[in-house]
Parts: C-alpha cells; sequence; structure tokens
C-alpha cells in the first residue's frame, strides 16, 4: 500500500515538474474585445457617423413620401367614399391609377434605398472585419499564440492575454477610413445570350 502511494506521489510531483514546462512551451490564447474595437476604432466612428447621417436622410425621404401619398390619397378616398360602392367615373379612375402608380414608385424607391443601406452596412463591416483580422493574425504570429478568441465570447481571461489596445492601435494606424459606399457589384452577366446560327 505504501508503494502504491510513495508511486502516487512520485508521479503527481513529476506532473507538477512537467506541467510548467509543458504550459511554457504551450501555444497562447490570446483574447480580443472585438465589440469595444467596433464601437472605438478612427474608421468605425467616422463610417458610424456617416451611416447615421444617411439613416436620417432615408427616414426623412420616407416621411416625406407618407406625407405627399397621404395628402393625396386622402380626397380620393374620400371620393370613393361618397359613391357609396358605385363605380368611380373615368375621371376618378384615373386619378386612383395615377394614385396607385405613385405609390408604388415609392415603395420601389424606398426598397431599393433600404438595399443600398444594407449593402453600405454590409460594405463597412466587411473593410472593417477584414482589415481586423488581419491586425489580430499579425498579432498572433508575433506572440507565437494558437489562437485569438473574442472576448464576448470567453467566460474569463486574464488581462495579460487582452491584445484589445494592441489591436486597437494597429487598427487605426493601418485602417484610418473606410469607404461608405454600396458593395462593389459583382461582374454582371450578360442578359441575353447571342443566338446560335
Amino acid at each position: 500500500m505504501k508503494k502504491i502511494a510513495l508511486s502516487l506521489a512520485a508521479a503527481v510531483s513529476t506532473l507538477a515538474v512537467a506541467g510548467p514546462a509543458v504550459a511554457q512551451q504551450r501555444p497562447v490564447v490570446l483574447v480580443v474585445d472585438t465589440e469595444s474595437i467596433g464601437n472605438t476604432c478612427s474608421a468605425c466612428k467616422a463610417a458610424a457617423a456617416q451611416i447615421q447621417q444617411k439613416e436620417a436622410a432615408l427616414a426623412s425621404r420616407a416621411q416625406q413620401l407618407r406625407t405627399q401619398l397621404q395628402t393625396e390619397g386622402k380626397p380620393i378616398q374620400d371620393a370613393l367614399d361618397a359613391l357609396g360602392g358605385k363605380q368611380p367615373d373615368a375621371a376618378l379612375t384615373t386619378r386612383i391609377t395615377a394614385f396607385q402608380t405613385k405609390e408604388r414608385n415609392a415603395n420601389t424607391e424606398m426598397q431599393n434605398a433600404q438595399r443600398t443601406h444594407q449593402s453600405i452596412l454590409a460594405n463597412v463591416n466587411q473593410q472593417i472585419a477584414g482589415k481586423l483580422l488581419q491586425v489580430v493574425e499579425q498579432i498572433r504570429a508575433r506572440r507565437g499564440a494558437s489562437i485569438v478568441v473574442s472576448k464576448g465570447g470567453t467566460l474569463a481571461s486574464d488581462t495579460s492575454i487582452d491584445i484589445t489596445s494592441e489591436a486597437l492601435a494597429a487598427l487605426n494606424q493601418q485602417l484610418p477610413a473606410v469607404s461608405v459606399t454600396p458593395m462593389p457589384q459583382a461582374q454582371q452577366t450578360p442578359q441575353t445570350k447571342p443566338q446560335g446560327r
């Protein structure tokens, strides 16, 4: 029994001695607070300000179109209500058709504006994320780490492995600004194919 206890103690002490040596040789895990970087990087803040201006303009245009449609639509609706279910005359039918066309055009305009806005957001995020990934990879390689994880995905970490400040400084230096424009369109394929002989 004493031999087993001594062997176990020796094995544990061997692990205890080998443990730190192995731990020192083991690659390091690094942590970066991507949310903080997204809120504080220079290019991020400048892009956010431009995006807010675009969103305000979009909201203003949507309100303008709603007001126009309500102003033009109310008299038409009143005229229809006054008919009491009877068919509208040619003049009212023309007004209704014109109003429906304006309504469709307004909806199309807003849908296109929303798609453009989403494309701008995607382009900005892609530029920032792509450069941040390069910066983090440079830091990871320089420090000899195996992996870098987002702070938001960790329960706890030591501050000595947090590279947020270093990554933010490098990102600000390497990406001073981003293009606040829609995503570049993929090369479009021709709509019609040439006919064979």
